[in-house]
């Protein structure tokens, strides 16, 4: 589940991912950062979280890394093809981008 909090030209996003089985570690990785594995932190009730700082108006790919080994979509996003020959979840971050004039 991804939600989105816009803050004028960027938003926050929050990726949140629920497994289904019991798991070690979430990852999270995406085009924003060169595809670089970030660990998630991990919930009391087993909800693995991390928080973003995102520009609006683009489009962004990522994907769940669990315990190191097997690539998952969020189930809540769309999905885009990828290059090889899977698909990525993709996060639209669009909207009116505000800014203020003092």
């Amino acid at each position: 589940m991804v939600s989105i909090s816009p803050k004028g030209v960027k938003a926050w996003v929050t990726f949140s991912f629920k497994p289904h089985d019991k798991v070690k570690s979430v990852a999270i990785a995406g085009d924003w950062n060169g595809w670089e594995e970030e660990e998630m932190k991990r919930k009391k009730d087993g909800t693995f979280y991390i928080r973003k700082y995102l520009l609006m108006g683009q489009n962004y790919e990522f994907r769940y890394l669990i315990d190191h080994k097997d690539w998952v979509n969020d189930p809540n996003t769309p999905h885009v093809s990828n290059p090889f020959g899977t698909q990525n979840s993709l996060l639209e971050l669009e909207g009116e981008i505000e800014t203020s004039e003092k």
